[in-house]
């Protein structure tokens, strides 16, 4: 039996044949495409790729390096281009608040206002994490060491227009000595605010530090020393370099304490 053909378009007016090119796909060789070099019969995943060439390593783990040639491999059993992936455009820089970081700043004349925290731990810990934007904006952080004679201290600052006084303090919670402190300094030029822990290395996530939450301390028991003992970390001191070198920016943080000191630059800088 003859079979019939159908030569519509193959051929031109003239009677040459058409030739009809195809389209050869530019693939991005993005990291594990799997793609075969027709010419050697080696096939492999992409391991690695520049403008000039791409690495392929095969299922065996060895690895051939070739030219990115027009329709130089096989994708899919087809021919392929293989290019370069494009890169995702770079966005601008952040500092580890998530603030866009200020590239070749010096760091301003400090202002006459400023942020205090109770402790050192406090103040190494709002550094680390706050330290570019403090440093453009020109404000400075002071450990208070304690609230006791906050009322005291706050008096002797002189707070007033162009000299904003902003306090962070630990355990911010309602009925607290804490809360009373910062009820009598309350006032148009001074901001009181912080976190409902007992100590700022609780508004460290636990998981920053390797822990599934922050151990139970019994009442009558300093924080830190009953902290370091539950978890074997040795002293105090040694705690603070554990905590404090894990944290690296805003994410390491619980939200009330991020959002405590972001209230307390925008003051001082308002």
């Amino acid at each position: 039996m003859t079979r019939s053909h159908d030569y519509r378009g193959a051929f031109g007016s003239d009677g040459t044949r058409n030739r009809v090119r195809r389209e050869i796909p530019e693939v991005p060789a993005e990291a594990g495409l799997v793609v075969e070099d027709p010419a050697s019969g080696f096939c492999g995943a992409v391991v690695a790729v520049s403008v000039r060439d791409v690495t392929l390593e095969d299922r065996h783990g060895s690895r051939r390096v070739f030219p990115l040639r027009p329709a130089a491999f096989l994708f899919e059993g087809a021919p392929a281009t293989l290019v370069p992936p494009k890169r995702a455009p770079v966005g601008p820089a952040r500092s580890a608040s998530g603030s866009i970081k200020v590239q070749g700043h010096t760091a301003r004349t400090a202002r006459a206002a400023r942020i205090w925290v109770e402790g050192l731990h406090d103040a190494e810990l709002v550094e680390r994490v706050w330290g570019h934007d403090l440093r453009v904006e020109g404000v400075v952080v002071e450990p208070m060491h304690g609230m006791d004679d906050l009322a005291v201290a706050v008096a002797g600052f002189g707070p007033g227009p162009g000299r904003r006084l902003g306090v962070l303090v630990d355990h911010l919670v309602e009925g607290s000595k804490e809360t009373r402190a910062a009820a009598a300094v309350a006032g148009p030029d001074v901001l009181v605010t912080g976190h409902p822990y007992v100590d700022v290395w609780q508004a460290v996530k636990p998981s920053v530090v390797g822990i599934r939450a922050w151990p139970e301390v019994p009442k009558g028991t300093d924080w830190k020393t009953g902290v370091c003992a539950a978890l074997r970390w040795g002293e105090p001191a040694d705690g603070a370099r554990r905590v404090l070198g894990a944290v690296h920016s805003f994410r390491d943080l619980e939200v009330p304490l991020i959002n405590a000191v972001e209230r307390l630059i925008d003051f001082v800088t308002s």
